[in-house]
């Protein structure tokens, strides 16, 4: 998104990349699915292989999940491995011999980035948040069916990872973001991506600036060519209507930029579908000569948007649609990102839509 800022930061992700490197730079993260998730894969497989409809039954019982919600990931691995090592005896018996090699249940997302940028340029780059987030949309495409089938927005998407990731179950994942910098490299990122997964749906980056009032303007075919490129059409804005997942992460550092965000989610969420956001942000602590303490900054100015359930405290902004958060407990979902350490300032929200407003 736009700014003034020109100072030069770089991720914490980022440490250990070539140093002085201004120009893109390629990493490949790595995408696994933790023990117990492989635990569920490997019980579900083997009652079906073993033709048990009442063993898949009880299994599935036990750990409370369907089928569905795992097997569009990492099915075909899963199966293969499996195969591998699964035989029968002379009584048709099932043998579990030891393994001879560990099995990866991983793949690879290639994100190119650069190491360092200019404030304004941040989607430049790789967030600690954005792998949280990447983390959250693994754990629910692998045990829920929640995902299968929506109309997504990433606000702020920066490298797309969280989207790209998404896009595997999702209908119609839009990658929105601001400056042609930013969005020429999402776009190289869903290209780079492209082979990771059999696409169901289609993915498309779009140029969104927070600043401007919602719609966008859609393209009339009057636009420069880069332009025309990351333009809306009228049907992408019918259809982004009925988005019932937005996404972002690490968009909450600047104050006027958390008052766009919240602006252009107020006139976006009332529309078509009902829509729930998850926010990942990264709280930065500075010293503050307002506060004579150590603070974070904007955090605060994101939180008065926002209330908890159940709570009911009266808004300075009185005309302004309340929104109601949940922070979510980063324990309850694994790490699916391997290359990264969470840290303890990362948060996770539920944002919703009060039902009060109208």
């Amino acid at each position: 998104m736009d700014g003034e800022d020109s100072s030069e930061v770089m991720s914490e992700v980022h440490v250990g990349c070539p140093p002085h490197s201004s120009g893109p730079h390629i990493s490949c993260f790595t995408i696994s699915l933790p023990p117990g998730t492989i635990k569920s894969c490997w019980l579900l497989l083997v009652a079906q292989l073993t033709s048990s409809f009442f063993l898949v039954i009880l299994i599935l019982i036990y750990l409370e999940v369907e089928p569905s919600r795992y097997n569009e990931l990492f099915e075909a691995e899963a199966a293969a491995s499996v195969r591998e090592v699964l035989t029968l005896d002379d009584d048709g018996d099932l043998v579990l011999p030891r393994r001879s090699k560990q099995s990866t249940r991983c793949f690879n997302v290639t994100i190119q980035h650069n190491i360092t940028s200019l404030i304004p340029s941040v989607g430049l780059q790789v967030w600690k948040a954005e792998l949280v987030l990447a983390d959250f949309v693994m754990h629910k495409m692998c045990t829920s069916s929640d995902f299968n089938g929506i109309i997504s927005l990433e606000l702020g998407a920066g490298t797309g990872l969280a989207g790209i990731l998404l896009s595997r179950v999702a209908w119609t994942v839009f990658l929105t973001d601001h400056g042609n910098y930013i969005l020429d490299n999402c776009a190289k990122n869903v290209q780079l991506n492209s082979g990771v997964f059999s696409h169901q749906g289609s993915v498309h980056v779009r140029d969104l600036n927070w600043m401007n009032p919602w719609p966008p303007i859609f393209s009339l075919g009057n636009s420069s060519a880069s332009q025309e490129r990351y333009s809306w059409n009228s049907s992408e804005l019918k259809e982004v209507q009925r988005a019932s997942v937005l996404l972002a992460a690490d968009v909450i550092y600047s104050d006027d930029l958390t008052d766009a965000l919240f602006h252009t989610l107020k006139r976006l969420m009332p529309l078509g579908s009902k829509k729930v956001l998850y926010l990942a942000l990264e709280k930065r602590y500075n010293f503050s000569l307002n506060d004579l303490d150590v603070v974070a900054n904007g955090y605060s100015h994101f939180r008065s948007y926002i209330m908890g359930e159940g709570e009911h405290r009266r808004f300075e902004r009185e005309s302004f649609p309340a929104f109601v958060g949940k922070c979510i407990d980063l324990n309850e979902f694994p790490q699916y990102v391997r290359e990264y350490d969470r840290g303890n300032d990362v948060e996770l929200w539920q944002i919703k839509r009060s039902e009060n407003e109208s």
